[in-house]
């Protein structure tokens, strides 16, 4: 394959965490380049996570960086590099490849981010936001529905079955949402006078507030909704770079 032109290393992390404004978010890791690696970047190889699969399948394609949402180093782990993350870690340096992460900042962006790339795949209009730095989004679908139909509208497109807690009959004028595991967001949602917060984990707790509340819930898979936030992420860095980029989906039911 014909590669474009190779981009610096710390101009492609400049032009990041500019366009996704990572410095004003306070998140659960460090947000940017979380492992150096090579200096040039010509080929990124982009999925959700940093696990070893994805790892193997940069190092196969000769990436020089993966660009992910789900990175290393998270508050209240195990900082020690053993086990799993000595291999992991291991393998990146071993052929000099860069990590870029983006978490809380690859949910929040307006037109790249995982909230609105779901929108645009589901044709929701965008009216507002919602939650702790505003992470979540709450809009309206393309017409009135109903809670059922919108979950299964979502199965079909997410290609996994979502879980509803609510009446399937339930009316649909406004939705609110937010990507992976953001249940704890529902009583924000249920502020916004959404008739549905859709999410990709549920907890125990969820199911008790949204039959007390009448707010239907959808829980439509961690994994599942963010996806495509950093596809659409690589997609504009192909373009705006001329550099090869790759996403590549390691399935995960979760």
């Amino acid at each position: 394959m014909m590669l474009g032109d190779a981009v610096l290393r710390e101009n492609l992390r400049a032009y990041l965490d500019s366009l996704l404004e990572a410095a004003r978010f306070r998140d659960y890791c460090p947000n940017g380049l979380q492992v150096e690696g090579r200096e040039h970047v010509q080929r990124i190889v982009c999925g959700v996570t940093a696990s070893q699969a994805l790892i193997e399948v940069a190092i196969e394609r000769q990436a020089d960086a993966m660009l992910v949402h789900h990175g290393w180093f998270w508050k209240a782990e195990d900082g020690r590099v053993t086990g799993f993350r000595r291999q992991r870690m291991a393998r990146l340096l071993a052929h000099d490849i860069n990590l870029f992460a983006y978490h809380l900042p690859l949910d929040a962006h307006p037109t790249l981010g995982n909230n609105a790339q779901l929108a645009l795949r589901f044709g929701w209009e965008i009216g507002g936001r919602f939650g702790e730095q505003d992470i979540g989004f709450v809009g309206l679908p393309p017409a009135p529905t109903l809670a059922g139909k919108l979950a299964q509208q979502m199965g079909q497109v997410l290609g996994r079955v979502p879980m509803l807690i609510g009446d399937p009959a339930r009316k649909v004028a406004r939705i609110a949402w937010c990507s992976g595991g953001a249940q704890d967001y529902f009583e924000a949602a249920l502020a916004t006078g959404a008739d549905v917060f859709i999410s990709g984990e549920i907890s125990e707790q969820t199911v008790h507030l949204a039959r007390e509340t009448g707010m239907a819930f959808i829980a439509a898979g961690h994994h599942a909704t963010e996806r495509y936030g950093v596809e659409a992420l690589g997609v504009h860095l192909a373009e705006s770079f001329g550099i090869d980029v790759e996403f590549v989906d390691i399935d995960n039911p979760a």
